[in-house]
């Protein structure tokens, strides 16, 4: 079977939905079929995307959205380059996601004959977008064969103002990358207490509440550190708060590459996600809990459709540092708790191995070959 998997977002830029496709696309090579990605690109691919089968289809720009920032592409003059696309590669299945998000996704949905099958990633708490322009996609919206939301906090979103049946197929890991033993970073092997942060530096991400956690966790526990991984700049915020409360022992790592992080995980001993909204999903849990490692994160819907609260981890408030705090301070008390959630998690995480996963996308192709043509199975 041929495959496109098209993405809005420039694939040069590195994130959830781009992690996810790259992911997909090795899952379904490994079952067999040939995969091509469709998506803008302005730079050189991050490392993950260094594999042929990538299709560059325009540049970007930086649009705002949802508290982070989308580099989609906005030009409307690909259309004959996506006719020549799809008339070259004769797609058996085009799987969008984000399908109605500009400009790419609505091209290809527009001249697709193929089984066109859209995967919805986004929950921003506010639909602002799809309220203003449900009237204009809905016939974009209605050319989907299948509907796949990440989560249920996802279907909610988008069915808001597109009802219609949507299949809940979360995201994948790979298990195995983390869950496998991995050399720890040794200039954090000295007996100090690891807090691991994994993020863009968004202002979303809730870093600046988990430094004033920590500000005053580091009182009570002072061998203990804060190691902050993601690409981007931290907020000023962050950095007042740091100067502000003489925060010690906070260390910036910045991007790392995707063998590294593993490693980083692994030298954790409590990870933390103190994301204040707009996550549709927890990616990060999975990948701690694969790694074995008990969680404090938001109790926001995309967090708690991942994880129970004492089970995996703690939960609590978006946006309070003393519930933060006093998780920190439980978990770092009690080593025993510690492996007991870490356990639960790492039994937990197989579910999503990106396996897994690819299998219920492969059945959902073919339920959505027979919504379009009554009968029979996909080739």
């Amino acid at each position: 079977m041929k495959i496109g998997l098209v993405s809005p977002y420039d694939y040069a830029y590195p994130g959830g939905v781009m992690a996810h496709i790259y992911h997909l696309k090795h899952g379904l090579e490994n079952s067999g079929h040939q995969v091509k990605i469709v998506a803008p690109l302005s730079g050189p691919p991050p490392d993950y995307s260094s594999n042929p089968g990538l299709i560059p289809l325009g540049k970007s720009v930086p649009v705002p959205t949802g508290g982070s920032t989308a580099r989609i592409s906005l030009s409307v003059w690909l259309q004959p380059k996506v006719k020549e696309l799809l008339n070259q590669e004769g797609f058996d299945v085009i799987h969008l996601h984000e399908p109605l998000a500009p400009i790419i996704p609505l091209l290809v949905l527009h001249l697709s004959q193929s089984v066109n099958v859209g995967t919805f990633h986004a929950f921003h708490g506010s639909s602002k977008t799809y309220f203003l322009s449900k009237y204009f996609l809905r016939k974009w919206h209605n050319k989907l064969d299948g509907r796949i939301a990440v989560s249920q906090p996802a279907l909610d979103f988008v069915n808001k103002h597109f009802p219609g049946t949507y299949e809940v197929i979360p995201n994948g890991i790979d298990f195995n990358r983390f869950a496998n033993p991995k050399r720890k970073i040794e200039d954090y092997q000295d007996g100090k207490l690891n807090i691991l942060f994994v993020g863009r530096m968004e202002k979303r991400k809730g870093l600046k509440y988990l430094l004033g956690a920590y500000a005053k966790f580091k009182w009570e526990h002072p061998n203990s550190r804060l190691i902050v991984v993601g690409p981007g700049n931290p907020e000023p915020d962050c950095y007042r708060l740091i100067a502000e409360r003489n925060i010690e022992d906070v260390v910036f790592v910045g991007g790392v590459s995707s063998e590294d992080l593993p490693r980083y995980y692994q030298t954790a001993d409590i990870f933390c996600s103190p994301a204040t909204s707009g996550e549709s999903f927890g990616i990060v849990l999975l990948e701690a809990m694969a790694s074995g490692k008990p969680i404090i994160a938001s109790n926001i819907e995309g967090y708690s459709s991942v994880m129970s609260n004492g089970y995996e981890g703690l939960l609590v408030p978006p946006k309070d540092e003393d519930a933060l705090t006093e998780a920190l301070l439980n978990l770092a008390k009690d080593p025993s708790l510690r492996e007991t959630l870490g356990t639960n998690g790492l039994l937990k995480a197989p579910n999503y191995d990106w396996s897994v996963i690819t299998e219920k996308i492969l059945d959902y192709y073919d339920l959505s070959y027979k919504n379009k043509f009554g009968n029979g199975n996909i080739t």
